[in-house]
């Protein structure tokens, strides 16, 4: 019977070893592009406010727009959706692009006008405009000289 002895800085990983597996888990193969949710994909948003709106703005080719859900409630916009593999037979020698559910739930942390919300569909952008509620609309106020 043979005893061995443990080593433990032989077993372990090097510092270089540590950085180039995170540079290629990141950087090189970033399985997580979109991010896993409960519900499926993560979908990446641009949002930004105008003097009147709340503008969401998501990039999803591929997505029919009737294949596409938004919810308002409350202070909080959730769109909801799935992108669907095409149809085609054969064997993928690559495939990086991503298919199933998404989902992305957004807290405006301002009141907003639900009932005016408008979505458009161009070019597999989705573009939502949802207006500010008037209470917290910039007033401006003209001072009389007397």
């Amino acid at each position: 019977m043979s005893v061995s002895r443990w080593e433990p800085f032989k077993d372990s990983m090097t510092l270089r070893q540590a950085m180039d597996r995170l540079f290629e888990d990141s950087v090189v193969r970033p399985t997580r592009m979109w991010g896993d949710g409960p519900a499926g994909r993560t979908l990446p948003l641009d949002v930004y406010t105008t003097k009147d709106a709340i503008v969401l703005r998501a990039s999803v080719p591929g997505v029919n727009s009737n294949d596409v859900e938004i919810t308002i409630e409350g202070g909080t916009v959730t769109i909801r959706g799935e992108t669907k593999p095409p149809a085609e037979e054969g064997t993928y020698l690559l495939q990086e692009q991503r298919y199933g559910p998404f989902a992305r739930a957004v807290e405006l942390g301002m009141p907003v006008q639900a009932d005016k919300a408008e979505a458009s569909f161009r070019d597999g952008v989705l573009t939502l405009t949802i207006p500010k509620a008037e209470e917290i609309k910039p007033k401006v106020i003209k001072v009389k000289s007397t």
